[in-house]
């Protein structure tokens, strides 16, 4: 059976539309969402309730979980001061139109879903705000999907979609149960682990103007990595209609490759 997986759709319609009239279109009828329904878009409460009425399994993004609870848990990566204060712009304009009953919704999202050796996540098991990130050290990813007892750890939260297979991985670690012990060391083999990132339906930074998303298929454990075009304009002249940042719409029009360096690329968000 296959199933789908999407994820950062930050309150982008058009978006969202396109990627599920292309899963709809395939037959697929169990679709898990990694979170970050809001943030950065102009259509907050219209994707909320789509995901609701859809029924559609979700985990709660950093956008989630800071829209509701505040920027007191954030642990981001903005650019450059001026990409913070525009990601704050964002966070401002979507708290104040969010409805009561969609926060409601975003507050009530779990942090993870299980099903069997398949965990699902919008960062990493140990945050929705850690990335796990392609090149990450291979112990350290290793780490994120054994510890979690999974053996496919679907992810979001980067923007970039990908597979990563971490096969024949050994985990050595050096043990003393007392200070007169000497260190024993240990060694555990492990089969087979991969790491599935869906990418982004909302604001793709792949280098394309694609939503991307996953299916995966149960039977023969593959892993496809989709994209859909939609109308992106329309999302752009809703942008900029609400007041958002324009900004926001050239990098959904131009794709991530013509995003804007870092204006301070010593700086990072501390609060």
């Amino acid at each position: 059976m296959k199933q789908a997986v999407i994820s950062c759709l930050h309150a982008n319609l058009p978006a969202v539309e396109a990627v599920l009239n292309d899963i709809d279109r395939q037959g697929i009828d169990i679709i898990t969402c990694l979170g970050d329904l809001v943030g950065y878009g102009p259509h907050p409460n219209e994707v909320v309730e789509l995901i609701r009425e859809r029924n559609i399994a979700t985990c709660q993004g950093c956008w989630d979980e800071d829209v509701v609870d505040g920027l007191d848990a954030c642990d981001c990566s903005y650019p450059s001061q001026l990409a913070e204060r525009r990601g704050h712009e964002a966070h401002k304009w979507t708290t104040t139109k969010l409805s009561n009953k969609n926060k409601s919704f975003l507050a009530s999202l779990p942090k993870s879903i299980r099903r069997n050796k398949l965990l699902f996540v919008h960062g990493s098991p140990n945050s929705q705000h850690e990335y796990l990130l392609p090149d990450m050290d291979a112990f350290a990813a290793l780490e994120r999907v054994e510890m979690a007892g999974a053996e496919t750890l679907f992810c979001g939260h980067t923007h970039l979609p990908y597979l990563r297979e971490l096969g024949n991985g050994t985990i050595r670690v050096s043990l003393k149960n007392s200070p007169k012990n000497k260190l024993e060391n240990k060694e555990m083999n492990l089969p087979m682990r991969r790491i599935v990132n869906a990418g982004s339906v909302g604001e793709p930074r792949h280098g394309g103007i694609n939503a991307t998303y996953v299916i995966y298929d149960d039977e023969t454990n593959n892993i496809d990595i989709k994209e859909v075009s939609y109308d992106i304009n329309r999302t752009c002249k809703a942008i900029i209609e609400v007041g958002l940042p324009h900004i926001f719409a050239w990098r959904l029009s131009h794709g991530f490759e013509f995003a804007e360096l870092a204006e301070d690329a010593s700086h990072v968000c501390e609060r």
